[in-house]
């Protein structure tokens, strides 16, 4: 059960992995194939759009645990599918990954205040790290 998959190796008990949904919003397809094949190796339950309003509407239709948004997208932007989020469930947790890391940071953005930032290029490891993390909080 705690198994994660040969490149990332155990991470607790497996158990905040194995059944964690995972949102993503991510308009670049190469990136969002990558994070989904690498998030679902890791054992999460991961859905993906490639914009923010497409992602919306299924946060509205069910429950997840983590919102994982790029902050630049076309229809609606990261920040305010990550605001709109927390205001379906103030339990989500929110994990922005963005090459824009200054934006999300911005104090007049509206981000939600408990989100995390990682900063692309992203690596792998560190992904599927800080999401198990973040989910085992």
């Amino acid at each position: 059960m705690g198994w994660l998959g040969p490149a990332f190796g155990p991470a607790g008990t497996g158990r905040e992995s194995i059944m964690s949904k995972i949102l993503l919003a991510e308009d670049d397809t190469d990136m969002r194939r990558f994070l989904v094949k690498a998030l679902q190796n890791a054992g999460f339950d991961v859905t993906s759009y490639d914009n923010g309003l497409s992602a919306y509407q299924r946060l509205r239709e069910e429950p997840f645990e983590l919102l994982l948004t790029d902050i630049v997208m076309p229809e609606m932007d990261g920040i305010e599918l990550a605001r709109r989020a927390a205001e379906l469930d103030p339990d989500i947790k929110i994990m922005f990954i963005t090459g824009f890391a200054a934006v999300a940071l911005n104090a007049d953005s509206n981000a939600p205040k408990h989100a995390k930032v990682l900063s692309k290029p992203i690596h792998l490891r560190e992904l599927v790290t800080e999401v198990t993390k973040m989910l085992a909080a």
